[in-house]
């Protein structure tokens, strides 16, 4: 016990005794300036020094155009180009199934497959339209049974409900 405590005492003594840093001319041996300085108010300097140093970089990289130079990210406009194209895209594919339905409608039309009394441009768009896939709604058993057990309780919490006000 007493060693760790002279080891704390010597430690202690080291960061807080107090040292002076001169700057002296060489020539004239005039002193410039001087510090009082201890290890732990070095330690804290340095620290604090470099705790900042990383802090103005991050912020520099992350709010400037310079992120754009560190693999793995792309600038703001590649983005938005990238953005509009796949609309554009999208949108280029749906024409194009329309046109296909339009011209295969025509082709029916002129080998006779079907009658020009029953050829509507707008009824050909219509079925090239895609409608979203009919999905299973339908509640599954153990849906089913979970949703017994709730009005079970319900009906269970309702009349004790109405028993406590009576």
């Amino acid at each position: 016990m007493s060693e760790n405590r002279l080891k704390r005492r010597k430690l202690h003594n080291k960061l807080f005794t107090k040292n002076r840093l001169v700057i002296l001319n060489e020539e004239t041996f005039e002193e410039l300036f001087s510090f009082k300085l201890n290890l732990m108010n070095v330690f804290v300097a340095v620290t604090s020094g470099a705790i900042l140093l990383i802090t103005f970089t991050t912020f520099i990289i992350a709010f400037t155009p310079l992120r754009e130079f560190i693999p793995g990210y792309s600038s703001s406009k590649l983005k938005r180009d990238a953005t509009e194209l796949a609309l554009k895209s999208d949108s280029l594919t749906l024409a194009l199934k329309k046109n296909e339905a339009y011209i295969k409608s025509i082709q029916k039309v002129l080998t006779g497959e079907l009658e020009y009394a029953k050829f509507n441009k707008d009824s050909i768009l219509s079925t090239v339209d895609e409608s979203p896939s009919q999905l299973d709604l339908s509640p599954s058993k153990e849906e089913l049974e979970l949703r017994k057990e709730v009005a079970k309780e319900e009906k269970k919490a309702q009349t004790s409900a109405s028993k406590a006000k009576k």
